[in-house]
């Protein structure tokens, strides 16, 4: 069998992550915006194969299954009906990585995600429950690997990570935090620490930040787990979304989040540098998260193969730094068949009207707001028009 992930992260290889399976299959039209729940592993399993086969082709050495956010209580959520139950879904998603990593050399990642159930402030007892749920699925289906990602407080990620840890196979941590820290406002370094003393071997972050930011925060996570003394690995899984403007919230409060995102995408030489300052940062799994799509991945791949040694297999298909332009039939496109042309390239939006920086919403709400009680029945109307007139006062 090929290396499990410590050994892999122990020898000093670097890992490359995949992407963004939620956005990516939602544009493809297999996801519902809104919910973001993944029955489609098993309502559509050729379009999640697809898309698995897509990010190994370019590079990916993880297949992480595709059951963000498929607890039972995110599953039935505000009037979602499901045709699915949460074990199918999760089984049908691990099949379908587990079948695709064999085409190549990678590993297979299952995963759990925040709850509706912890911001509804349940008990330790009723929210580590709906883990094990989870994770019973993933023993039987035997990942390599196991994951709790996008937690916005650490408290749940240590829960999480407690029922990880009973399966004795690896774990990664990460949260969707920036350098402010946590949702309680504990600090990226003091976060990492409790992980790490929680079990987790590999820490990070994923989601709600562009590279810049998430690289920015895990440097602190290295800096405070290294001063308590302990040791672990390091990993990013950003958007490919740029978000200087955001607030300790994130994407999520963004006015364009989540369906006018894509002035904000990062293109593929913003990634070159992103896999760079991963790597000099002390990060050896890099990956990404929403609005990640294959050849964002692939440039991760390629801009790391001087020190892992090989291209990915979709490089056939990509000239290095441009260089496929060469074959242009136009003399002023093969003029940008070099890197010194894409690496200072400062690309316009093409929207002349539209602002650079947005003013993100600040509800300033967390676990325990009454407003962050979830409820199994559907969002009613006179919810609904207490939400807009809010949103109306707030700008």
């Amino acid at each position: 069998c090929c290396p499990g992930i410590l050994e892999r992260l122990d020898a000093g290889e670097i890992v490359i992550g995949d992407g963004g399976f939620v956005f990516a299959l939602e544009k493809r039209g297999y996801v519902k915006a809104g919910p973001w729940t993944p029955e489609a592993a098993a309502e559509y399993p050729e379009a999640v194969r697809q898309l698995h086969r897509e990010f190994l082709r370019a590079g990916s050495n993880v297949m992480q299954t595709f059951t963000f956010y498929a607890s039972d209580d995110k599953l039935e959520n505000r009037g979602h009906t499901q045709r699915f139950t949460g074990q199918q879904i999760n089984e049908a998603a691990c099949d379908l990585a587990r079948e695709v990593a064999n085409e190549g050399d990678a590993l297979v990642a299952g995963g759990v995600s925040q709850t509706p159930s912890y911001l509804s402030c349940k008990s330790e007892n009723d929210v580590k429950a709906i883990f094990k749920k989870q994770i019973d699925v993933f023993v039987k289906k035997n990942v390599d690997f196991l994951i709790a990602e996008y937690f916005e407080h650490v408290e749940e990620a240590e829960w999480a990570v407690q029922v990880l840890k009973t399966t004795g196979k690896p774990v990664a941590a990460t949260l969707c935090i920036g350098p402010e820290g946590d949702l309680n406002k504990v600090s990226p370094g003091d976060c990492a620490v409790r992980l790490v003393k929680a079990g987790a071997q590999i820490v990070g972050v994923n989601c709600h930040f562009d590279p810049e930011t998430c690289v920015k925060t895990v440097k602190m996570m290295k800096a405070g787990v290294e001063k308590a003394g302990l040791k672990a690995h390091y990993m990013t899984q950003p958007l490919a979304f740029h978000t200087p403007d955001c607030n300790c919230q994130g994407f999520i409060d963004l006015p364009e989040f989540p369906f006018s995102l894509e002035p904000r995408i990062l293109t593929r030489w913003d990634m070159q540098k992103y896999a760079r300052e991963a790597y000099n940062a002390g990060i050896h799994y890099i990956g990404g998260c929403c609005g990640f799509e294959p050849y964002h991945t692939r440039a991760l791949a390629e801009e790391l193969a001087p020190e892992r040694g090989f291209l990915p297999a979709g490089s056939e298909k990509h000239g290095n730094w441009g260089s496929g332009l060469e074959m242009h039939t136009k003399p002023w496109v093969r003029a940008r068949a070099r890197r010194d042309y894409w690496e200072k390239l400062k690309p316009a939006s093409g929207r002349p009207f539209c602002p650079s920086m947005a003013m993100p919403d600040g509800w300033g709400v967390t676990k325990g707001h009454a407003d962050l009680m979830q409820q199994k029945e559907a969002t009613s109307q006179e919810q609904l028009k207490a939400l807009f007139n809010k949103a109306n006062k707030s700008h």
